[in-house]
């Protein structure tokens, strides 16, 4: 088991290093000048030409994306904002907190609303809570989160005057960001789920316990849930990295000051430093996250393990 986790491991540094490298050049080739949205309009060609001299902007692409995958994996650093001149770390950081409350909450949504509407489809197939279970499943697919963001803040804000429009506090404060956020996952869960439980449903371990006598709620939790538990948890580890995506978006339609919201103004006035690390945070905590996903995979599916443990044996053998 410890291989396996080693082994998933260093398979995040490459995965970490491909992101390093496509966001570097997606900035690279970004049109505007940092050094222009730092000195204003009223800035002489000389002045501008310093400035960008000084930043390192003016060096070749290769040379200046070697000084970046120096300055991030050897030297640990982000780098500082062109705009702030503060460390791009310590403005993530300050921000995480909103973005992983956001993130957590709709994955819990996620697995605690989008199962067991997927469970209920698929023992019910083609009747009525199939039908409409489905039905919010298309809808979730369907619908745009800012498009949901906004619709919610018109009806719950400014119509109804429920919940606040905007900003951090307490706990109402996250209930529509949440909801927006988490629609479409909670669809995709469902969806996933019941392709799954219809699957393993139709299996003859399944038809041979409901033989034997066993309640409709042993054979599903017991029998039927964790063999169908792999495609499930795919999509749940999906889903996290769609939640952290998504809060790009409903950090800015909310106002929540979070790493969203952070690389969004940093795109505005072209502060690349925070747009890359900010990409790059985001993409390590994916990587992680998938990681325990595979960790999952090893308990629940006893085959990952065999294969392991099997190849250690022979490894020995060998030896």
């Amino acid at each position: 088991m410890s291989r396996f986790i080693i082994k998933r491991l260093l398979w995040t540094i490459p995965v970490m290093l491909g992101i390093a490298i496509l966001i570097f050049s997606i900035m690279y080739v970004c049109p505007g000048d940092p050094a222009a949205s730092l000195l204003g309009n009223g800035a002489t060609q000389v002045e501008l030409q310093a400035k960008r001299e000084e930043m390192g902007l003016n060096d070749p692409y290769l040379i200046r994306l070697g000084r970046y995958l120096k300055q991030v994996f050897i030297d640990f650093d982000l780098g500082d904002s062109y705009m702030y001149g503060t460390p791009v770390i310590d403005g993530l950081l300050a921000r995480m907190k909103y973005t992983l409350i956001i993130a957590f909450t709709c994955m819990g949504l996620q697995i605690l609303v989008g199962t067991p509407l997927g469970i209920i489809a698929a023992t019910h197939r083609n009747g009525l809570a199939d039908r409409f279970c489905m039905f919010i499943a298309l809808l979730g697919v369907s619908i745009p989160a800012f498009w949901l963001a906004l619709m919610m803040v018109v009806a719950f804000a400014v119509n109804l005057n429920w919940l606040p429009a905007y900003g951090v506090g307490g706990i109402e404060f996250y209930i529509m960001p949440c909801l927006a956020n988490c629609f479409a996952g909670i669809a995709t869960q469902a969806r996933q789920t019941r392709s799954s439980m219809l699957e393993v449903i139709r299996s003859d371990y399944v038809v041979t316990a409901q033989a034997k006598g066993l309640s409709k709620n042993e054979v599903l939790l017991k029998h039927a849930l964790p063999n169908a538990l792999i495609p499930i948890i795919t999509i749940v580890g999906n889903g996290m990295g769609m939640m952290l995506g998504g809060t790009v978006v409903i950090e800015n339609v909310f106002s929540i000051p979070g790493v969203g919201n952070y690389m969004m103004s940093a795109i505005g006035s072209r502060d690349y430093p925070i747009v890359m690390g900010g990409v790059l945070i985001l993409g390590l905590l994916f990587s992680l996250i998938m990681l325990l996903v595979d960790i999952v995979y090893a308990f629940i599916d006893p085959r990952i393990k065999a294969q392991y443990e099997g190849q250690q044996r022979r490894k020995k053998h060998a030896a």
